[in-house]
């Protein structure tokens, strides 16, 4: 992934993290050198975390936490993966799992927050709707992204039908949005390819309750409850009493525009650039 990032060149780990700065592609390189050696691997893992620092000069911190729980959890992999303690090695693809999942179901929560910004994908690639309108299919969309990505933390059976789910998704994604899709979600594929294929059988958080079916949707609403008031309340520190999920995306995105992800305004410096820091 971060190989890809370096031919791409310009970003801070994904494609929708932009830099000018020629040398961030070269450390990029670096660190995906290090993934190649057992004793390097840690330095990998140091090295993805202190990007997403580096991106803090350029992003505002609401923007980059979509991305801080798959950074971590893909950094504690590399981390945990040499060890020689057995019983911490266990949980390398627990932590991976992890990340995605809490990624997934914090940035399910942008198509409440602001429906606006997926106008323009919608209208552009009508077809994604299958009929629907827009304002149905985009809560419709979060609902789905939230529930697959709670899945990635139940018991194995659901887990392996989430990423499965998930993966043919990401995968049918590529035809119409080509490359530059495959490369963002790259990683996440291949993680949800780890998830399926893994033969782990154990339950290890909260076991007891897992196995009862009526847990599910409590668990769900449970989850939804935690990460939208850790979302809103965190917008509400960031943004102030006048915060207001329905605000301008001028104003309030954390976003910033390009032509392959178009949700989200246009920075005054340009389509990619990075929203300028009050």
């Amino acid at each position: 992934m971060l190989s890809i990032a370096f031919s791409v060149g310009g970003v801070y780990l994904t494609p929708d993290l932009k830099t000018p700065a020629e040398w961030v592609s070269w450390l990029q390189l670096l660190i995906a050198g290090c993934i190649f050696f057992r004793t390097t691997m840690p330095l990998a893992g140091i090295g993805i975390i202190a990007l997403w620092l580096l991106a803090l000069r350029d992003y505002d911190l609401c923007h980059l936490f979509d991305y801080l729980a798959l950074g971590v959890g893909v950094a504690a992999y590399l981390i945990i993966e040499p060890s020689k303690n057995q019983p911490l090695r266990s949980h390398r693809f627990e932590a991976l799992r992890w990340g995605l999942a809490i990624a997934l179901m914090w940035s399910s929560l942008e198509k409440f927050a602001y429906p606006e910004w997926f106008y323009p994908l919608v209208e552009e690639k009508p077809f994604l709707t299958f009929g629907m309108p827009r304002d149905v299919f985009i809560p419709m969309a979060g609902v789905a992204e939230f529930t697959m990505g709670f899945g990635l933390l139940w018991t194995p059976l659901v887990r392996r039908l989430s990423a499965i789910a998930l993966l043919v998704i990401f995968t049918a994604a590529v035809w119409p949005f080509g490359r530059i899709d495959l490369i963002g979600h790259g990683l996440i594929m291949a993680i949800l390819v780890a998830v399926a294929c893994d033969q782990c059988r154990k339950t290890r958080f909260l076991p007891e309750l897992k196995i009862h079916v009526p847990a599910i949707p409590g668990g769900i609403a449970s989850a939804l409850v935690v990460f939208a008031t850790a979302y809103w309340g965190l917008h509400l520190i960031f943004y102030g009493d006048e915060y207001s999920a329905q605000a301008a995306p001028g104003e309030r995105a954390t976003h910033s525009y390009n032509p392959d992800h178009p949700h989200g305004p246009r920075a005054d410096e340009g389509i990619g650039a990075p929203p300028t820091k009050k």
